[in-house]
């Protein structure tokens, strides 16, 4: 076994770590308090090739390998998790399901506006009552001719208020249920189509996510991605890179409130001495760091595995499940490391706390990851 990273791995996760520690971690309080992050941002991270990470040079991208993609999205949720997530669907939902699935006339349409930046994607699989059971949708497509016909209600779309391109899941023949299930691209602007107000979110707050809505909705034929009917599968062949992705999230905001733990231990005074002296705090400190580390190990390997194209459905439900209850865990004991000040906002810890709580939910609670790794034990 290798636990090395080779050069140009390295030389990524330096690379993004010096700039989301430089530009981005003295903002993220502020894209946190105004609900917003400017999108002058997003056209600096294109300049920097964030934009297309996994695309190749052909459309504009930097060609990366999975590894390198997962250490820069470590890198950029440790210096602002809302900001990464945002980053993670552009990449990894949007413009990997555009790369793989899509015709070429698609790809050339698409894929250099994405990683030039000039669009930001968004994906949209959630309903208001079609959650963990992703097959029970009721956003219909019924094609008429050249183009569907769409009517219905998407919900919780990260990067909804900011996007130019959406990936979004419809049924296009209702009757055969999750079989019926079609994925199509849909463009803002499109006559039809309206985003909603943003959410009012616990966490991730300068990250959009809003609510889509579609009444007789006119999307030509040619945006269809992939098969029709086949966008179930589709949606689950992007689940296990997108649930490493926010492994990766979970392990950037687990280390940020660990660093920021030890920190304060080192520095603040009770009963004549600094409280990192005392045993307590000692193995809260020691429990945090072995766990981060165990989290780190799992998101590596099944990054590992899907560089080399293995199946790694299994091995990404357990890096997600494991990543997220750390984070959890971690920003937890750093917030009791803090004491009363971790309660307070001008301290990070308190948004370290708020952002993580939703890793253990979305992109599949961890509920839905057990099942996922206990039925591939038993198949």
């Amino acid at each position: 076994m290798d636990f090395e990273l080779n050069e140009d791995q390295r030389m990524i996760k330096e690379a993004t770590r010096d700039f989301a520690q430089e530009k981005l971690a003295p903002l993220a309080q502020e894209f946190d308090e105004k609900e917003k992050i400017p999108k002058e941002i997003y056209k600096e991270l294109a300049d920097l090739g964030y934009m297309g990470m996994l695309l190749p040079e052909k459309y504009g991208g930097s060609n990366l390998d999975f590894i390198s993609y997962i250490l820069a999205m470590e890198e950029f949720a440790k210096a602002c998790a809302a900001l990464e997530i945002s980053i993670s669907v552009h990449n990894s939902l949007v413009c990997d399901a555009i790369f793989h699935f899509a015709t070429e006339k698609q790809k050339e349409k698409y894929l250099p506006r994405l990683a030039k930046g000039e669009w930001i994607g968004a994906y949209s699989l959630t309903e208001p009552s079609a959650g963990t059971d992703a097959g029970s949708l009721k956003t219909t497509a019924i094609l008429k001719g050249d183009h569907f016909l769409v009517n219905g209600t998407k919900s919780f779309v990260s990067n909804g208020e900011i996007a130019d391109v959406f990936i979004i899941f419809v049924l296009t023949n209702p009757e055969a249920k999750s079989k019926g299930i079609s994925c199509l691209i849909v463009e803002k602007g499109t006559e039809g189509f309206s985003v909603g107000a943003r959410e009012k979110k616990m966490g991730l707050r300068g990250s959009d996510t809003t609510e889509l809505s579609f009444e007789d909705c006119k999307i030509p034929r040619e945006n269809l991605l992939s098969e029709e009917n086949k966008g179930f599968k589709l949606a689950l062949t992007l689940l296990d890179p997108s649930r490493i992705a926010v492994g990766a999230q979970s392990i950037g905001i687990a280390q940020a409130a660990f660093d920021e733990a030890l920190e304060y231990s080192k520095q603040r005074v009770q009963f004549g001495q600094a409280i990192c002296n005392f045993q307590a705090i000692q193995f809260k400190l020691a429990d945090m760091a072995t766990q981060i580390e165990a989290a780190r190990l799992l998101v590596y390997r099944a990054a590992y595995l899907k560089t080399k194209n293995q199946r790694c459905s299994i091995e990404a439900a357990m890096a997600k499940v494991f990543a997220s209850e750390v984070a959890n865990m971690v920003v937890n004991e750093a917030v009791q490391i803090h004491g009363g000040y971790g309660y307070m906002k001008e301290y990070a810890v308190e948004r370290y706390f708020r952002d993580a709580r939703v890793t253990e939910i979305y992109e599949g609670t961890s509920e839905a990851q057990r099942i996922v790794i206990s039925r591939g034990l038993l198949r």
